[in-house]
């Protein structure tokens, strides 16, 4: 709306207008990625990582070939920044580069401007989320006495990790005195975003009945801080891990694909604005319909793009280190049943 009205309103107070298109120098060969809008729709927009040098040219092209267009000034910006949604309109920049592409004068016929901003800092992951919107984007402006021509072009950044050394697996024992003990395991507390949580249950004592049990992911997105703090949770994923009554000494086990789910890396108070923490909620169902529920964080990380394997092969591996070599053929074919259903 506002560059629409800009061009409107500049082009009858002055009888020139221009439009303005930043185009980057790799377009033709850099990556896109997908990514959620505010509405929940996803698009694709280029990709970039922290360090890369963002480049390219600004194309202004004049309306009204002929006539001269005045300026204050012609510039482009690169921008990081957050926006809480319940603090529209106050804007938290932690990137602002701005390089001048032309001084104060007047265009007569259409131009392009290149501009470069060499290793740019990108420390944070681009997200789009329930109460909060980190994004990173080009600003090109011509400045004019009474109303700028503007236009943003948004890109979207990934924050690679490489794998944590400390990586110790999470057990946990549950209880109810009497009723019920159950002890369950996971084979590591840190995941990348493509991996298989491998796990199992056991049932030490059973005393009441339960008919229905699985594993959720659930997302917990925290904004503010102080009095001001909101905490939105969200299920990613249900794993139904079994449908009926289990017995004493049953051993259940868990096998659970990342890749199929909407992930983004951990995200630990993020220029103190926001976090992003995943956890593994345990969730037990009894006849009379009781809850009973054990959560457990993880920490879930993005891996740099190297030649995959296929996802069966990989939870091959990691049950195959996980339950011992004795179960690792089991748990290829199981893996490929997963896979292919």
């Amino acid at each position: 709306k506002i560059d629409f009205l800009s061009h409107k309103m500049s082009f009858f107070s002055f009888g020139q207008s221009a439009e303005i298109d930043v185009v980057l120098n790799d377009a033709d060969t850099r990556k896109k990625a997908e990514h959620k809008t505010e509405d929940g729709k996803k698009d694709k927009y280029f990709l970039f990582y922290d360090g890369e040098t963002v480049g390219g040219k600004v194309n202004v092209t004049l309306k009204n070939p002929g006539k001269r267009l005045e300026h204050q000034g012609i510039k482009i910006e690169f921008v990081g920044q957050i926006e809480l949604y319940y603090d529209r309109g106050n804007h938290h920049e932690f990137v602002s580069l701005v390089k001048d592409l032309a001084r104060p004068g007047e265009i007569t016929q259409s131009q392009t401007f290149d501009f470069e901003f060499t290793h740019v800092e990108k420390p944070y992951e681009s997200y789009t989320g329930q109460n909060v919107k980190l994004r990173y984007f080009l600003r090109a402006t011509v400045i004019r006495r009474l109303n700028d021509i503007s236009k943003e072009t948004d890109i979207v950044v990934h924050t690679l990790s490489t794998y944590p050394e400390l990586n110790s697996s999470i057990k946990m024992e549950v209880g109810i005195e009497d009723c019920l003990h159950i002890e369950f395991e996971y084979n590591k507390s840190k995941y990348h975003l493509k991996d298989v949580i491998v796990g199992k249950i056991y049932f030490l004592l059973v005393r009441i009945k339960i008919k229905h049990m699985e594993i959720d992911i659930i997302k917990r997105e925290t904004t503010g801080t102080g009095p001001s703090v909101y905490h939105e949770n969200d299920t990613i994923a249900k794993y139904e891990i079994m449908d009926g009554a289990p017995v004493r000494g049953e051993s259940i086990p868990i096998r659970l694909f990342l890749a199929g789910y909407d992930l983004t890396p951990t995200m630990r108070d993020i220029n103190k604005k926001f976090s992003v923490r995943y956890y593994l909620n345990l969730v037990l169902i009894d006849e009379e319909e009781r809850r009973y529920f054990k959560q457990q964080e993880i920490t879930l990380w993005r891996k740099g793009d190297v030649v995959r394997k296929s996802m069966s092969h990989q939870a091959a591996i990691a049950s195959q280190r996980f339950e011992g070599s004795a179960a690792s053929e089991s748990a290829l074919e199981q893996a490929a049943k997963e896979e292919s259903g």
